[in-house]
């Protein structure tokens, strides 16, 4: 199974219960904030009269594992991107290159890590749902088998068609995220980004790397090209050199 979250903004009723759970789950400081930092890796905003959550979305070909240089950030099988900090340079190559603006750094420590939603990554290795989704009191944050969450968005957009905007938030953005979204409003005035690429966008630098060798071959054959000119043009002037001596001398 490929683990994911299904969000409906529809059934949220911004009690915040899912952001407390995640705060005593992984033992984070402070109260919860109403943006996303190094010590909320989940919160819920209230826009456009809905509630909506951030978190990781924990995209199905993630750009933040694509540039760690040093492979700080993985991709589970089972859905979760997680994060080992015991590798991590601070490079913050991560939250530079995440489309979703989610990796977090702690500014604060002298010797700072990376930090965001890891999707309990734990519990769902041994069969249990994230924290946020076992507390939530009307079932807005579903977890379940990411392909039955799709069919289930699927569902309620046909079944409620006036009560969703048509689309599934994380169905194909960026080749797919293991966490999708429904929402009553439109998608911009709910906060989430405007991402109108289906591609991952490793993919864009991968094409690009992927011509490096034919780019190296080519590269290599014109320069050995000019140079095998160059040096057959300046045979043949010495040639006509020692020729033209040649026919001066008497």
């Amino acid at each position: 199974m490929k683990a994911g979250l299904l969000f409906d903004s529809t059934a949220c009723i911004g009690c915040e219960a899912c952001a407390a759970a995640c705060k005593e789950k992984n033992d984070l400081p402070g109260p919860v904030e109403k943006k996303l930092t190094a010590y909320t890796w989940t919160t819920v905003e209230h826009r456009a009269g809905i509630h909506v959550r951030r978190l990781c979305f924990h995209c199905e070909t993630p750009t933040c594992v694509s540039v760690c240089p040093v492979g700080a950030f993985r991709k589970d099988p089972q859905g979760p991107v997680v994060y080992d900090a015991g590798r991590c340079i601070g490079c913050r190559y991560c939250i530079m290159a995440c489309p979703f603006d989610v990796p977090k750094y702690q500014w604060d420590r002298a010797i700072p890590i990376v930090q965001k939603c890891t999707m309990c990554a734990d519990l769902v290795a041994v069969g249990k749902e994230p924290a946020c989704a076992s507390v939530c009191p009307t079932g807005a944050t579903m977890f379940g088998d990411r392909d039955q969450l799709v069919r289930e968005a699927r569902s309620r957009l046909a079944a409620f068609p006036k009560r969703y905007v048509p689309r599934i938030y994380g169905l194909d953005e960026v080749g797919g995220t293991s966490v999708l979204m429904l929402s009553s409003v439109p998608l911009a005035k709910a906060g989430l980004r405007q991402i109108d690429r289906r591609e991952p966008i490793p993919m864009l630098t991968w094409r690009v790397l992927s011509r490096i060798p034919d780019l190296a071959l080519a590269g290599g054959a014109l320069l050995y090209g000019i140079c095998w000119i160059t040096n057959r043009r300046m045979h043949v002037q010495e040639l006509l050199a020692q020729d033209s001596k040649q026919h001066i001398e008497p």
